[in-house]
C-alpha cells in the first residue's frame, strides 16, 4: 500500500474508495486492507490446526495480508471482528458427513466450527488483546465488508474497547470453494 492512509487505488470489489465511503459514514479511518484472492493467487496456504475446510485459512490469509500492509506495530488493544453470512461451509459439511455416516466426528472439527477459534489464533499470533467478535449478517456480498460490520466496529471503538479494529469479511459459495475475504484495519477519525 502506498500513501499514509493505506489506500492503494485498487478498483476491484470493495476497493479502498468503496471501503472508505462505508468507513467514513461510521467515523472510521481505513488504515490498511488485505484480501483473498489477489491476482496470481491459486491456492490458500495451509493453516496448522484447522482441517477439512478452506474457511479458516481464508480468514487468516486476508487478515495477515492486511496486517502486513499496515507495516507498523499494532497496539495491543487491537480487536478482531469477523463477519460471514455463509460461515464455514467446509467444516459444517465435514461434521454432517461424519455424523450422517455414523463415524466418529473428529474433535478438532467442533473446535474449528466456532468462528472465534480462528480469531483466537490470529489474536495469539499477533498479540492482539482487544475484543473478539463474530457476527453473521443477514446478507453479504463476497469480497465486501457489510455496512453493519462498520457500524459495529464504530461502536466498539467508541466504547473504548479497542484502539484499532481488524474487520474481516469472509464468504464461501460452496464448501470446497476457498471463497473470498477482505480484511480492513480501522481506527477512529478523531
Amino acid at each position: 500500500m502506498n500513501g499514509s492512509d493505506g489506500a492503494n487505488g485498487d478498483e476491484r470489489a470493495n476497493s479502498p474508495g468503496k471501503v472508505n465511503a462505508h468507513a467514513d459514514v461510521n467515523g472510521l479511518r481505513l488504515l490498511a486492507q488485505g484480501r483473498w484472492p489477489e491476482p496470481g493467487d491459486t491456492e490458500l496456504p495451509r493453516l496448522p490446526g484447522f482441517t477439512d475446510s478452506p474457511f479458516n485459512p481464508l480468514v487468516v490469509t486476508a487478515a495477515e495480508r492486511c496486517l502486513h500492509a499496515w507495516g507498523r506495530e499494532l497496539p495491543g488493544r487491537t480487536g478482531l471482528l469477523l463477519t460471514s453470512h455463509s460461515g464455514d461451509l467446509g467444516t459444517a459439511r465435514a461434521i454432517n458427513e461424519a455424523a450422517g455416516s455414523g463415524r466418529r466426528v473428529p474433535p478438532l472439527l467442533f473446535f474449528q466450527s466456532n468462528p472465534n477459534a480462528v480469531l483466537g489464533h490470529l489474536a495469539a499470533r499477533w498479540n492482539l488483546t482487544g475484543p473478539v467478535v463474530a457476527t453473521s449478517p443477514p446478507a453479504a456480498v463476497p469480497g465486501e465488508v457489510p455496512p453493519d460490520a462498520f457500524e459495529l466496529a464504530s461502536l466498539l471503538l467508541a466504547d473504548d474497547d479497542a484502539d484499532q479494529l481488524l474487520v474481516i469479511a469472509a464468504e464461501q459459495a460452496d464448501p470446497a470453494d476457498p471463497g473470498r475475504a477482505v480484511a480492513v484495519l480501522v481506527g477512529t477519525t478523531a
